[in-house]
């Protein structure tokens, strides 16, 4: 196999490269730097070995990834931005081609230049800068002996300084002193790319004044005065949210408030198991769909279970097929399954009365424990009904120190009544973030949990989750 050395980008997971993530997907070890988006690790296959590079010097680094790479295994080396800018890339392709280890080079996007664009900042801008230089000032040594400052000063262009805001009075010093405008504008953007980025504005003559944490990139040049900003205008951008639906349906929130800007907290309180029988019931269901009447679907993981099961549509028959909502509906139609009946709400009674009054059969594929409004309901409209377990789900324990990241949070959002119960079971009720619940059923749940809901989805989707969250933050 060969050791691909990859690119992450500057810390927005979004800037990963299609053939970034399609390696790290398939790797067996990875090595991978303390800045790495946690997101990006998620990517990782459960079995793969990983390793975090923060106590290794170099030389450990590249014995590391020369011992892997002889196994025959998929090694990637994870690193900030691009491997060959200012990361050592260079350095490692360098050791690897002396063991004869094959490797791959990945680019990845340098923050040099996604950073500045994400503060709403071209490096170069007609009229106004026609270059850009890159340098570090990552230690003195850097500052004093590897940067010609008189040649970095002379060019008319933008100056774009990488880990050099340590020592950002003495690089103001020696840009001044060779030339260099004390009013020459300068931007200094911290935790570039992410959802807590900040961006200061000052001139060369003030630089020494500003106190941000790192990481931090500095922009010096007339551009550093263009304020485009577009990262930090999104409706969410430095709220955050936690989510608090199972780890395996997370990402699709996540991912809508995300795209808003929102940091999200993922503190999933429970978990989809398979059935207590292993599935027994609900494959022998499956296999005689078409005799029953109606089959009711009661949530996106009945669908995916059932789905799971038959071989494609044509096993339903003549059975007409309900969803408890739209999420439900979605996850049918991706299998190629239209529903017959949505209700308008995803309520119980809405969903009875949808399907109308019996005689015949239902089936009804459900969480092991689930209300009983729904299987009453069509028994009362006069449908026989066989419930079946399609999956149970199981209370997941947040660490004890996710409590104060919960409570120090804008926004918590339920999208089941499990969700809030095991929420309760694990952290209590926490005072402070808003409460945002998918549809009344839930609702009711907090409330009788002792919550104060703040908004409740319309419509009862994902979409409408995130747009309820909005509505109060």
């Amino acid at each position: 196999m060969t050791v691909f050395l990859v690119g992450a980008g500057p810390g927005d997971p979004g800037l990963l490269t299609v053939r970034g993530a399609e390696v790290l997907r398939r790797a067996d070890v990875v090595v991978f730097d303390r800045l790495v988006a946690p997101a990006l690790l998620d990517l990782i296959p459960a079995e793969a070995h990983r390793i975090d590079r923060a106590p290794l010097d170099q030389d450990e680094i590249n014995a590391l990834l020369i011992a892997h790479g002889r196994t025959g295994a998929l090694v990637v080396r994870l690193k900030g931005g691009d491997p060959f800018v200012f990361g050592r890339g260079g350095e490692e392709a360098e050791a690897l081609a002396a063991a004869g280890v094959p490797f791959e080079v990945v680019p990845g996007i340098s923050s040099a230049i996604a950073v500045p664009a994400y503060a709403g900042i071209p490096v170069t801008h007609r009229g106004v800068s026609t270059s850009f230089t890159v340098v570090t000032g990552h230690t003195r040594h850097a500052v004093d002996k590897d940067v010609d400052w008189s040649a970095v000063a002379a060019a008319a262009g933008t100056i774009v300084v990488l880990m050099g805001f340590g020592h950002r009075q003495l690089i103001a010093q020696r840009l001044l002193a060779a030339g260099r405008a004390p009013h020459t504008p300068v931007a200094v953007i911290a935790g570039g790319t992410r959802n807590d980025q900040r961006t200061v504005r000052t001139t060369l003559a003030a630089l020494a004044d500003v106190d941000v944490d790192p990481p931090v990139l500095m922009v010096i040049g007339e551009v550093a005065a263009i304020d485009l900003g577009w990262f930090t205008a999104r409706p969410l951008f430095g709220r955050t949210v936690v989510v608090t639906r199972a780890r395996d349906q997370a990402s699709g929130l996540a991912e809508h408030l995300n795209r808003l800007g929102a940091s999200v907290l993922e503190v999933p309180t429970i978990d989809v198991a398979d059935p207590a029988d292993g599935g027994a019931a609900l494959r022998k269901a499956a296999a005689n769909l078409a005799s029953y009447d109606w089959v009711v679907v009661a949530s996106a993981n009945a669908a995916g279970r059932l789905l799971a099961c038959v071989r494609d549509a044509r096993a339903f028959g003549p059975a007409k097929v309900a969803a408890v909502g739209p999420g439900t509906a979605d996850v049918l139609a991706d299998g190629g399954v239209v529903a017959d009946a949505v209700p308008a709400e995803a309520l119980a009674t809405a969903l009875v009365e949808e399907i109308g009054p019996g005689p015949g059969r239902v089936l009804l594929p459900r969480a092991a424990v689930g209300r009983r409004e729904l299987p009453d309901g069509l028994r009362a409209a006069g449908w026989t009904v066989d419930v079946v377990e399609a999956y149970r789900t199981v209370p997941v324990r947040p660490a004890e120190s996710v409590r104060s990241a919960v409570a120090g949070a804008d926004a918590v959002t339920f999208t089941s009544s499990s969700t809030v119960t095991n929420f309760v079971a694990a952290l209590g009720v926490v005072a402070g973030p808003k409460v945002v619940a998918i549809g009344p059923v839930t609702a009711q749940t907090a409330l009788d949990e002792g919550m104060a809901v703040d908004a409740v989805a319309d419509p009862h989707t994902v979409e409408g989750l995130v747009a309820a969250v909005g509505s109060v933050l």
